[in-house]
Order: structure tokens, then C-alpha cells, then sequence
């Protein structure tokens, strides 16, 4: 082949882009990575991970710095780059980046996870790092012994709220809904961790300050008052799919816009795979990215093995 190309590019250094990398070296394809700027992806702000098989407890950091050390002892090319535009051209897939690179692949295997959902009301960008956060392990040293509030109801907004209450002397949960719903085990610490409190039924409607935060209006009254004085806001609402580059190729997405994947991680476009927290995969966790990563892997290796590829 006359061009110099990859067996698969891997667009994503998370979890599941780095078990994908992991597994396409163990295949001795040859394979990109090209991770952006957050080598081990959002999993990496998470303090304590406690249900992936092989860790009773780990941290967030030390799980996505083993995956990318085993990934690493294969031959991969793992760069620090950040997908600009990626095209078809006959069989193979054109990439450019912003380092003004240009790569050829057989396959696109997408693990490009997500990004944080923000609130979208009024005082929350301006406030942005003056007492809006949407990460407790990166910010909430700052709150010591101040007054902080979690807004959302799963899991992740849970953790949040714990891990806050070694920094801050009373820590709010704001949820919409009747009750938060995050695993058991985390429900229990909750309900005996006497730092939180869970406001529910309600919602922040505006984020008030002058330099920085210091009370919020909500929606309902919580002790005959519409304004909470605290000093910080930290939200976990969600994520956003970062599916963009995907949906340009013609890859289907479900109305959350999460690329739409089978059983073999494949996707509708031939040679286009993906994985993790950007499909369709209602059970989001590090240890599903990581099997649908390795599947994808498995199925661009049967792929390229079974084509005759024309430049």
C-alpha cells in the first residue's frame, strides 16, 4: 500500500480508548491513539473507583494510569492529539488534527466519551470557577469549612456530595425529582454522613453572587425561603455526548445524540466502531466502555483481515 496506514485509529484516551489500544497492539495491528489533551478521560476526575473487577478500591487516576502503562506495552502510537476532521477517501479514512497531522485507517474505532451538561441558567457561566464547579475532586479543597451544594440525583452526584464533605462543613443535594437514586451502597453513606442534605422536589433557577457565589434561588420553598445561602455550586446533571465527528461520517445516533452501536460494536458505517461512554449503552461504567472497546477491536481486526482494501 502506498500510503504509510493504520490497521485502526482509536479516537479517545480514556478507559475505553486505551483497553481498545490495548487489545489492537495484542492483535499486532498497527494502531493510533489519538487521546487529546486528558490521557485517561473524565474517569480521571472520579476520587475513589470501587466496582472494577480486579480493584476492591482505586482511584480514578490510578485506574486510567494501569490501562494506559498495559496498553503502552504493546507497539502503539499513543499521541496527545485532538481529532479535527476525519473523511472517507475509498477505503480508508482520512484524519487531521490539531497539530496539523494527517494519518490514513482502515478503521475509526470512536471512545470519545462526553463532556459535562451544564445547568443553562443564569449565573452559571458567570460564576464559572468563582463558585460553579463540575468537578468536586478538582475544586472542592477549595470550599474547607464553607457551605457547597450538589445539584443532581444519580450516582456520580452522589460520590460528589461525599467526597465534598472532607472539605466543607454542610454540603446540599438540589434534585428535581422525588428522591436520588444512586447505588445502595452510596445511598447508606449518605443517610449516615450527617454533613448532607437532600433538598428534593426542586430546582436552582439562578446562581447569585458578586465576585463569587453566594446563594442561589430555587423553585419551591425549602424553610420558607427561595434563596439558599452557600458558597459554591457543584454540577452533576449529566454528560453530553461528544459524537460530532461520528454523525459527519453518516453514523447513526439515538436522540440523546449517542452513537448507535450492536453487540460487536459496530456502528452502520463499515470500518466504524465505537465504545463507551459515547454509545448507546444505557449502563454507563468504565468496566462496559472497556468490553465494548475490546469487542470493537476484535470486529475492526476481523474486519481488516477480510477486506482487500483499495487506496
Amino acid at each position: 500500500m502506498k500510503k504509510e496506514t493504520y490497521d485502526i485509529a482509536i479516537i479517545g484516551g480514556g478507559c475505553a480508548g486505551l483497553a481498545s489500544a490495548m487489545y489492537a497492539g495484542r492483535f499486532n495491528m498497527k494502531t493510533l491513539v489519538l487521546s487529546g489533551d486528558l490521557i485517561g478521560g473524565t474517569i480521571t476526575l472520579t476520587d475513589t473507583v470501587e466496582n472494577y473487577p480486579g480493584f476492591k478500591k482505586i482511584s480514578g487516576l490510578e485506574l486510567a494510569k494501569a490501562i494506559k502503562e498495559h496498553a503502552l506495552e504493546y507497539e502503539i502510537d499513543l499521541k496527545e492529539e485532538t481529532l479535527i476532521s476525519v473523511e472517507r477517501q475509498k477505503d480508508l479514512f482520512f484524519i487531521k488534527t490539531n497539530e496539523n497531522k494527517e494519518y490514513y485507517s482502515k478503521t475509526v474505532l470512536f471512545a470519545t466519551g462526553t463532556k459535562f451538561k451544564k445547568l443553562e441558567i443564569k449565573g452559571e457561566d458567570e460564576f464559572l470557577n468563582n463558585g460553579v464547579h463540575y468537578c468536586a475532586l478538582c475544586d472542592g479543597f477549595i470550599y474547607k469549612d464553607k457551605v457547597v451544594c450538589v445539584v443532581g440525583g444519580s450516582d456520580s452526584a452522589a460520590k460528589e456530595a461525599l467526597l465534598l464533605t472532607q472539605y466543607a462543613k454542610k454540603v446540599y443535594i438540589v434534585y428535581r425529582g422525588d428522591k436520588i437514586r444512586p447505588e445502595p451502597i452510596n445511598m447508606k453513606r449518605i443517610e449516615k454522613n450527617k454533613k448532607i442534605e437532600i433538598i428534593n422536589k426542586t430546582n436552582i433557577i439562578q446562581i447569585i453572587g458578586s465576585k463569587n457565589v453566594n446563594k442561589v434561588l430555587l423553585d419551591n420553598l425549602y424553610k420558607g425561603e427561595k434563596e439558599l445561602l452557600l458558597d459554591a455550586v457543584f454540577v452533576a446533571v449529566g454528560h453530553i455526548p461528544l459524537s460530532e465527528h461520528a454523525k459527519h461520517l453518516g453514523v447513526k445516533t439515538n436522540k440523546e445524540n449517542e452513537i448507535i452501536i450492536d453487540r460487536e460494536s459496530k456502528t452502520n458505517i463499515k470500518g466504524v466502531f465505537a465504545a463507551g461512554d459515547v454509545v448507546n449503552t444505557k449502563f454507563k461504567q468504565a468496566i462496559v466502555g472497556v468490553g465494548e472497546g475490546v469487542v470493537g477491536v476484535y470486529s475492526a481486526y476481523t474486519y481488516v483481515n477480510t477486506k482487500d482494501f483499495i487506496v
